[in-house]
């Protein structure tokens, strides 16, 4: 489609048309060159779907044994919070909005709401909880992050793939474990998240945490 666009345009532009044509001409390949597909969308991104914005906080892509294949999406509307579900077919013409990334350093939760600050600018930022949904729980003071911002308004984050955090709690190893198959034990970190780690960890011993998985990496 963008190749035959491509050709459709050049060959208009030796043909004698009127200047609103070509100008309208131009104006339809730039709008199918400049669209996105649904391998464009991911979490945090921001669809413009039926003359509202929407920012994507679940996405799934899905590839059926039998059928064509779909990208599964649940987005929140940036103007009213109303949270939608839709389903795109696999390649399907998608309007994603540009949003500029900024690298921010988390700095406290209030009610529902999230601050980071630039620390460039020092300019402090806030947006919704629920639009970082689980990743809300790896959030500690003054972790390094990338946020989304669109208008002036924070959208989306990015987490670091590991992040380091101080074990608070770590139950003593029992006797036998390990010839029991107990293996992990559940420990607590500094920002109250529980996970489970290797029983040979203890108690202000510092980890690393995988964000994509949450599970224990390793020492830090």
């Amino acid at each position: 489609m963008r190749l035959f666009l491509n050709q459709l345009a050049n060959k208009l532009t030796f043909l004698k048309f009127s200047v609103k044509i070509r100008l309208l001409v131009c104006l339809i390949v730039y709008l199918f060159l400049d669209m996105a597909s649904t391998p464009d969308i991911r979490k945090g991104a921001v669809i413009r779907h039926q003359n509202d914005l929407f920012v994507v906080v679940e996405f799934q892509h899905v590839n059926p044994g039998k059928g064509a294949a779909f990208v599964r999406t649940r987005m929140k509307s940036l103007g009213s919070g109303k949270v939608i579900e839709i389903t795109y077919k696999s390649g399907e013409s998608v309007d994603i909005v540009s949003v500029d990334f900024k690298t921010m350093q988390y700095l406290y939760k209030s009610g529902e709401r999230l601050a980071f600050m630039d620390m460039t600018s020092y300019e402090q930022i806030e947006m919704d909880a629920d639009l970082v949904g689980d990743d809300a729980k790896y959030l500690k003071e003054n972790l390094d992050c990338v946020v989304g911002v669109y208008e002036g308004r924070a959208v989306s984050i990015q987490l670091p793939k590991k992040v380091k955090y101080k074990v608070v709690e770590a139950p003593p190893a029992v006797k036998g474990d390990s010839a029991s198959g107990n293996v992990t034990k559940e420990i607590t970190l500094d920002n109250g998240l529980k996970i489970q780690a290797p029983i040979f960890i203890k108690e202000g011993e510092e980890i690393l945490v995988n964000t994509e998985t949450g599970e224990y990496s390793a020492r830090a």
